[in-house]
């Protein structure tokens, strides 16, 4: 049987509950990982506080992750950290970041912080919907099914 784990970068992350009781349907370690500005427990689910700071959550998710662990996290720069430790990195809408994915998404990042440096605006994200949770709770089965065969 292959040993995996899910990872949550759980600040701001609108999916949670769906991981939590989808690792737990599983019997699959979930680990929630927050700063001390949230607090996040989920029975089912161990969860990590790291103290409160630029990446704080990011880079303790990262040193944990290992090849083959899911992590969910919607920001670019912590999906392609978890690529280089070839895990499979998820965002809350289900898609799955890769290499083919995964340096468009930084340079789209990388122009949007441009564009707001210099006082220009960007368009945020629009109102969360049912079916973005289950575009992601789809995703997320698929990809723990395909972990255990």
């Amino acid at each position: 049987m292959v040993y995996m784990k899910i990872l949550i970068d759980a600040d701001a992350c609108p999916v949670v509950d769906i991981t939590v009781r989808l690792a737990k349907e599983y019997g699959i370690e979930c680990v929630i990982v927050c700063d001390t500005a949230h607090y996040i427990q989920r029975d089912g689910a161990q969860t990590l506080t790291v103290e409160k700071g630029a990446d704080s959550v990011d880079f303790k998710l990262v040193n944990m992750i290992e090849s083959g662990d899911i992590a969910v996290t919607q920001d670019y720069g912590l999906a392609a950290m978890c690529l280089g430790r070839k895990a499979v990195p998820i965002n809350q809408n289900g898609l799955i970041f890769n290499d083919n994915n995964i340096e468009k998404l930084l340079y789209t990042r990388y122009v949007s912080k441009k564009i707001r440096m210099a006082g220009g605006r960007t368009k945020g994200p629009k109102k969360r919907t049912r079916e973005q949770d289950a575009d992601f709770e789809k995703t997320l089965k698929m990809l723990i099914e395909r972990s255990l065969l």
